[in-house]
């Protein structure tokens, strides 16, 4: 049975709360609380290489080893292959349809071993069939819950880049395969990479990306060196749309209170851009540091 879900309510992912504008209700089935934990999104192309099958399937095994959870779309290909090789670790599947709504038919396996074992969400209330723009709308839905969204084959024009760019300007990490430049599966990836994207060949690359958005310094940084929050700026001082890590963690810590303030608010009173400050946000809610309230409100959590 599936259950609807809140923005305002206790068990709304964090993630995707502070993902631009999330969608008001999204349907969920399985293990609910799956959704509170550090996810990484899994694409790429429906018609996936055998060699690109393989680096999903070693990607979902080394992310869900190291206990985050893997996110995807349940589509053929790359999808289906990381959904399948995080099961025992535990996998987020985001349907185009309604949480009954089984596509591809040839997932119905696949479908009912994430919704034992995992979890299925929807934007879509149950019964409802999937139409063609329902799958864009269904990606931001996937790097809305992520930390990153890792794109491991895609065509240049693919639903893949359609979550790459969702990912961008939610403020989350975009991560490419590179392949080889005469196989039309890699000139996406290949275009990400051009573009900036962070070259990923194993799941410790993604891993280590990671660390600072799950609280964790970069391997190789000595504890009890020189800090960055010994270089802060007085809280007078203008600040630019761009501070490092644990400065713009501690920039939006010091400007909220147990009132609950609008995101916009928030950026005019730190000087963080609203992008670079919804990524701060999300870092501090999976820590528990602060909470939502609505769709657009944060307060500290109380201690």
């Amino acid at each position: 049975m599936a259950r609807a879900l809140f923005t305002i309510e206790p068990g709304y992912p964090a993630a995707l709360a502070h993902a631009g504008v999330p969608p008001p209700m999204i349907y969920v089935k399985g293990r609910t609380e799956l959704l509170a934990g550090p996810t990484v999104a899994i694409v790429g192309a429906r018609n996936a290489s055998a060699a690109g099958r393989a680096m999903a399937r070693q990607l979902a095994a080394g992310i869900g080893a190291a206990g985050m959870l893997v996110v995807s779309g349940l589509a053929r290909g790359i999808d289906g292959v990381a959904h399948e090789a995080a099961l025992a670790t535990g996998t987020i599947a985001v349907l185009a349809g309604g949480i009954d709504h089984i596509y591809p038919p040839e997932h119905e396996k696949l479908h009912a071993e994430i919704a034992a074992q995992g979890c299925l969400v929807s934007e879509q209330p149950p019964g409802f069939k999937a139409r063609g723009n329902d799958f864009p709308r269904r990606n931001r839905i996937v790097s809305g819950l992520s930390l990153g969204v890792v794109v491991v084959e895609a065509a240049t024009r693919s639903g893949s880049l359609i979550t790459a760019r969702r990912a961008a300007d939610q403020g989350r990490e975009v991560f490419a395969v590179p392949g080889h430049p005469l196989d039309p599966r890699a000139e996406g990836t290949n275009m990400l990479l051009k573009q900036g994207a962070t070259l990923v060949t194993s799941a410790g690359d993604v891993l280590e990306a990671l660390r600072p958005q799950m609280g964790l310094a970069p391997r190789g940084m000595e504890a009890g060196g020189a800090s960055i929050l010994e270089h802060m700026p007085a809280e007078d001082a203008d600040l630019p749309s761009s501070l490092p890590h644990e400065a713009a963690q501690l920039v939006v810590l010091q400007a909220l209170g147990p009132a609950p303030v609008s995101i916009d608010e928030l950026a005019r009173a730190t000087g963080l851009a609203v992008r670079a400050l919804r990524g701060v946000l999300l870092e501090l809610a999976l820590a528990g540091r602060i909470e939502q309230q609505g769709a657009q409100l944060v307060a500290l959590k109380p201690d």
